[in-house]
Parts: C-alpha cells; sequence; structure tokens
C-alpha cells in the first residue's frame, strides 16, 4: 500500500463523523439514510469548491454600491445512477445554476466490473469542473469509467465526491487519474469477497431506495 496521496481529501470534522455514524448503522431507516446523505453531500461539495474560479461582480446593497464576486466556472453535477441521485439537491442547494448529467453505471456481480448502460452527454461545450457524484468508492471501477467518460467528453477539471471509500478503490483511480481529487468523509481499510466496503455501510441504492431483499 502506498502512502498518503496529495489527491485525496478526507474531511475530518465532528459534523462528518456524527452523521457517517449514523450512515452505517443498520438500525437507520431508509427516510434518516437520505436525510444523512443529504447533509454528508452538502459538507462534501462545501469542502469540494474551495478552489472554485471567481469574477467580481457589482451590486447594490440597501446603503451602497460594492463590489462582490459570483463564482465563474461552469459546473457538471455528475451523480452514477442510482445511488449518487441521493447527492444532487443538497449539491444544487449550494450550486442552483449547475448542469446536472447522469452515467448509468451497475457493477455485474460476477466479475465486479462495471456495466455502462446510460450516458447522455451533450456533443461539445464541456463544463469547466465536474463533480462525480457516487457515495460508495469501492473497487473504483465505476470512477474510472466515469473519468473516461468525461475526459472524452472534454472536462478539464474532475473531482470526485463520495461518502465512503475504500482504500483499493482510491489507490486505483489515482494509478489511472493521479491528477483528480477525491473528496471522501472517510476511507475503509478494506473490501470483502463480494467487494463491499468494510465495514462500510451496505448497499448505497438499496438503503436509499428501500429496495432492500
Amino acid at each position: 500500500m502506498s502512502g498518503p496521496r496529495p489527491n485525496v481529501h478526507v474531511v475530518d470534522h465532528p459534523l462528518m463523523r456524527h452523521h457517517l455514524t449514523h450512515l452505517r448503522s443498520c438500525e437507520t431507516t431508509p427516510i434518516q439514510f437520505r436525510a444523512h446523505v443529504r447533509r454528508l453531500a452538502s459538507l462534501l461539495a462545501y469542502e469540494a469548491t474551495q478552489d472554485l474560479e471567481e469574477k467580481p461582480h457589482e451590486i447594490q446593497t440597501p446603503l451602497t454600491t460594492m463590489t462582490g464576486s459570483v463564482v465563474s466556472s461552469t459546473i457538471g453535477l455528475i451523480p452514477i445512477l442510482r445511488a449518487g441521485l441521493g447527492m444532487v439537491e443538497p449539491v444544487l442547494d449550494l450550486l442552483p445554476d449547475a448542469q446536472v448529467w447522469h452515467l448509468g453505471l451497475y457493477r455485474n456481480e460476477e466479475t465486479a466490473q462495471p456495466v455502462h448502460y446510460y450516458s447522455k452527454l451533450p456533443p461539445g461545450q464541456p463544463v469547466d469542473v465536474a463533480l462525480i457524484l457516487d457515495p460508495m468508492l469501492a473497487t473504483g471501477g465505476s470512477a474510472i469509467a466515469a473519468l473516461d467518460t468525461l475526459t472524452r467528453w472534454g472536462v478539464p477539471r474532475i473531482k470526485l465526491v463520495s461518502i465512503i471509500a475504500a482504500q483499493a478503490g482510491i489507490e486505483a483511480v489515482s494509478e489511472v487519474y493521479p491528477q483528480t481529487d477525491i473528496h471522501v468523509c472517510a476511507v475503509d481499510p478494506e473490501l470483502n469477497a463480494s467487494k463491499f466496503i468494510v465495514p462500510g455501510l451496505g448497499d448505497a441504492g438499496d438503503r436509499t431506495f428501500n429496495t432492500v431483499g
């Protein structure tokens, strides 16, 4: 295992640990699970967007005129279907002008390889910054497939935003795309034989949409 990577940003904050603990618990109901995902996604997005480009913007306050600033980059939110959908709304609350483009990927349970079944990115005119939203970074297969797609689209800056990552997934993504920033709440040490993150939180899609079992 290699040492710490400069492209990996683990947000260390009491609120992160609080909500993540409840998110992991098998006693958390689907409605509670969705609420914790929203809170964690919002905190992650705040951290992941600290370096967005800005431009001056003249405004009139109730008392005088002043020069403020607004985000100048075009931003795309790219949720990985289906689990990533739960992270879109809280990020849109922070970035209401962001574009939302969906990528459909699922893991073949026999091979653990990603299967790409949906993508509808427009030809040309890529966004300046893309945030890939996926609660779990396990093997890294789906993340690399999404990065491949966005790179072909021509996005110059891509960030991966996940709630929990496995160390193996981080290593896999970083080997192929070392320039891609990865923002997570926690890094778990291992994958089990079924390629689930341990201790993890189970299947994020099933728990979000109440389709377990």
